[in-house]
């Protein structure tokens, strides 16, 4: 399993020739291995196929809620694109921050909080206030958490009101799916027949 999905990710990026792949840093390995089975074919049959790069963010590594893994749905510490404001508020409330600060009135540790690292996305304006109100004690970790918890909610709103649109659109939703399939068995189809071609000219 381990080896059979980024061979998997190889091919669902090769079949279309990408170029450049949006992932995070998480996915790095993955991608390496692409690169050489790339470059394994490309030597055996002719360049048939670029080396695929990968295409960061500034923000190429999301903590979950734990504060430990990646937030993923897998490991249950993640938030929804689509939760409402009272979903967004209820995960929030439950992630762990600075794991050095015990009490209220202690003095926090920004630098190592999950909260505060999450805050540099969503909450960029406020992120010397919150770093200094922090250290001073002058607010406290459940503070934090509601003003991240309102940051993600405003964030998300518009992906929340594009997706009520879509919803309430079922057939448009199919159409569009139903022609990005059609377009992309006509790219893959052209793909397999040239690879087919090449490595038939090789015994």
């Amino acid at each position: 399993g381990l080896v059979g999905y980024p061979v998997l990710m190889t091919a669902d990026i090769a079949l279309y020739k990408g170029n450049f792949v949006p992932v995070g840093e998480d996915q790095l390995p993955h991608l390496e291995l692409a690169r050489e089975i790339v470059r394994r074919f490309n030597a055996l049959y002719g360049k048939v196929f670029p080396e695929p790069q990968a295409k960061l963010t500034s923000f190429p590594l999301v903590l979950g809620l734990d504060g430990v893994q990646k937030m993923s749905k897998s490991y249950n510490n993640y938030i929804e694109i689509a939760a409402s404001s009272q979903e967004i508020s209820e995960r929030v409330m439950t992630a762990f921050t600075d794991p050095e600060r015990k009490y209220r009135s202690d003095p926090g540790h920004p630098d190592i909080c999950n909260i505060f690292r999450l805050h540099k996305f969503f909450t960029p304006a406020r992120i010397e206030e919150i770093a200094s109100e922090c250290r001073r004690a002058s607010i406290g970790c459940v503070d934090c958490k509601k003003i991240l918890a309102q940051s993600i909610s405003s964030n998300l709103e518009p992906f929340r009101e594009r997706r009520a649109v879509l919803a309430s659109k079922r057939n448009y939703v199919a159409e569009v799916l139903a022609e990005g399939t059609n377009r992309a068995e006509a790219i893959a189809k052209e793909t397999m027949k040239e690879v087919k071609e090449r490595m038939k000219l090789v015994p």
